[in-house]
């Protein structure tokens, strides 16, 4: 479409019911602006020409902390905190890309090898997603686009997912008639974000992004994950999902990240399977001696932790399907304990000093008599996930941004959309 014809249609309320589904609920001028505003950065760096509008939301993982990395079950939701852009084809074998707060080097699009001065930037994720868009057989083609944020790195609603999902969904846009299907898109971010940035993680953040919604996801076949949407109003049952930004940052733990799914695998191949959704707790607890002496005490509990978290899933699921929210919110708690004793990842084991997770999570138990809370995502640092009864909303952020700062706690709500090209 035409800047000025986009322009317009933005200023007339033509896009506002859906503005008003990406972002649940929120008023259609404050989404007017901001998507105005960034057309106005794509004219002042690009100029003017055809454009496209995209968008690719957070996710707040439910259920299932780390299970998707060993072929496991997660439930998960999207939410209304997005990555947009604004992009155009130049005709060209480069990709230019301006994002907020980041300067992104052109990636040329001749040369979709692994560089290794690009691991761990933005340019690795780019350029791994066009290479596997160029190896499934799609179009790649050289593009500018400008990106604005509300997934703060760090915040815990993944927003390394939400861009690598908005980088496949511009290629599929501009050059593919928007025929890759999300479960598509989300696979080919996972494997940039692994075998291009180097950083080891499971398919939940990324399908998430892209279908949208409350989802249950069964990876057991990797190929082929199951995914369930399941309808769920947390107003209804009076609670309101909120996350806790504990001020930690996730840079420079992808190390201590990646243990995590290295000492879960090598429980599993003291079993000779290349992951533990293939083993049973059952069998680990009938070779446990053997498995610690071989693998280390820190990795049996860390296969234990996965074992029932991946049932506990099903459980949680089936609370939902019930409308028993009670047992759901039961089981939450539950997961939050076992990701703290066994998984360990509340709190960085070489800085005992700092533990801001731990904090907000003492904190939130002290104050909610009802509800649920958890360490959220990947852990180490970041955030805490709470499900706060609707009466005690302003009180429980108020006493949480006592601790950890202004707008440190914020409300979610749950986008039944994935990413979209929005026009």
């Amino acid at each position: 479409m035409n800047i000025t014809r986009v322009r317009k249609s933005i200023i007339d309320g033509e896009f506002n019911e859906l503005f008003s589904k990406l972002t649940v609920g929120a008023q259609s001028d404050i989404s007017q602006n901001r998507w105005l505003s960034l057309i106005g950065k794509f004219e002042s760096v690009f100029g003017q020409t055809d454009i496209l509008g995209f968008s690719a939301p957070g996710r707040s993982e439910i259920g299932g902390n780390h299970t998707d990395h060993q072929w496991g079950r997660v439930l998960a939701a999207a939410v209304n905190l997005d990555t947009i852009a604004v992009a155009a084809k130049n005709d060209s074998h480069l990709i230019h890309i301006r994002s907020q707060g980041y300067f992104i080097d052109p990636i040329d699009i001749t040369d979709l090898g692994i560089r290794e001065e690009e691991i761990h930037r933005s340019e690795a994720l780019i350029r791994g997603i066009c290479a596997e868009f160029s190896r499934k057989g799609y179009n790649i083609g050289g593009f500018n686009a400008v990106i604005d944020s509300q997934v703060l790195p760090g915040s815990g609603i993944s927003s390394s997912a939400a861009f690598e999902v908005l980088i496949g969904q511009i290629l599929s846009g501009l050059f593919n008639e928007q025929i890759v299907d999300p479960q598509t898109l989300a696979m080919i971010g996972q494997t940039a974000e692994n075998t291009y940035f180097k950083k080891s993680c499971g398919l939940m953040d990324q399908m998430t992004s892209a279908v949208g919604g409350f989802v249950f996801i069964d990876f057991h076949d990797p190929k082929s994950p199951i995914v369930e949407k399941i309808n769920l109003d947390l107003d209804e049952f009076g609670y309101v999902l909120c996350l806790t930004d504990t001020g930690g940052s996730h840079e420079n733990l992808s190390d201590a990240y990646g243990l995590m799914p290295a000492e879960m695998k090598k429980v599993a191949n003291f079993f000779n399977q290349p992951v533990l959704s293939r083993i049973t707790s059952a069998q680990l607890i009938r070779q446990l001696s053997k498995v610690r002496a071989a693998c280390g005490d820190r990795a049996c509990l860390r296969a234990l932790h996965f074992l029932n978290e991946t049932q506990r899933v099903l459980l949680q699921k089936r609370a939902l399907l019930n409308r028993d929210i009670n047992e759901f919110l039961r089981l939450v708690i539950e997961s939050g304990q076992s990701s703290y004793m066994y998984l360990q990842n509340v709190y960085m084991p070489t800085d005992t000093d700092y533990q801001p997770l731990a904090v907000a999570l003492a904190l939130s138990q002290q104050f909610l008599k009802e509800g649920a809370y958890r360490v959220h995502g990947g852990g180490l640092a970041g955030t805490i996930q709470a499900f706060v009864p609707k009466q005690q909303i302003s009180s429980y952020i108020n006493e949480m941004e006592k601790v950890f700062g202004e707008n440190s706690t914020y409300k979610l709500g749950i986008r039944s959309i994935g990413s979209i090209q929005v026009f």
